[in-house]
């Protein structure tokens, strides 16, 4: 497994254990999933726009990514019912630890005037989500052969119960929060 993963089951997981005071190790928070979607509403008018933020998405994840498509019609937005209108990858197990590890290591310290994660962006039951303006930010996306700089939405998906809880895990994890 990744090294983060190993640093979780050696160290943070005892750590949390006795924080919370959990009797029971399986009960211990931990991550579960990475959702990262990319919406492409020029994909509307132009359908290739989406295969190469589709290409872009498979690079930065070494996973391909799922097309998802407009539930119902918004004619303000000349969105018909089932036109494609973003792309999404769900990340689970060891690629989703070393997706975490870059993602914390090597791409958040790269964003522009970044000082730090927000600690109010979880959503009560102890996920956590943040956007990126850009996709630039990843090493793995060549700047000359990128058309357009798309942002992206990042969910991670904790076993924790409760914000306080998932906010230890991620800490621990080494993700930068903002001191508020």
């Amino acid at each position: 497994m990744s090294r983060l993963y190993d640093k979780y089951k050696k160290e943070f997981l005892l750590e949390l254990q006795k924080e919370f005071k959990i009797r029971n190790r399986m009960a211990v928070p931990r991550l579960e999933k990475i959702i990262i979607n990319v919406g492409v509403g020029e994909a509307i008018q132009n359908v290739k726009v989406l295969d190469s933020a589709k290409a872009e998405l498979g690079q930065i994840t070494g996973q391909m990514p799922v097309v998802s498509r407009a539930k119902k019609s918004i004619s303000a937005f000349k969105l018909r019912k089932g036109q494609a209108i973003a792309c999404f990858v769900t990340l689970r197990g060891r690629r989703m630890y070393e997706f975490f590890d870059r993602l914390v290591n090597i791409v958040l310290p790269r964003v522009r005037d970044f000082r730090g994660l927000s600690p109010k962006a979880f959503d009560g039951r102890g996920n956590y989500t943040l956007g990126l303006k850009d996709q630039l930010v990843f090493p793995e996306i060549e700047y000359t052969k990128v058309e357009k700089s798309r942002g992206m939405n990042i969910t991670i998906v904790t076993s924790a119960r409760t914000n306080e809880e998932a906010f230890a895990l991620l800490k621990k994890l080494g993700m930068p929060f903002r001191e508020s």
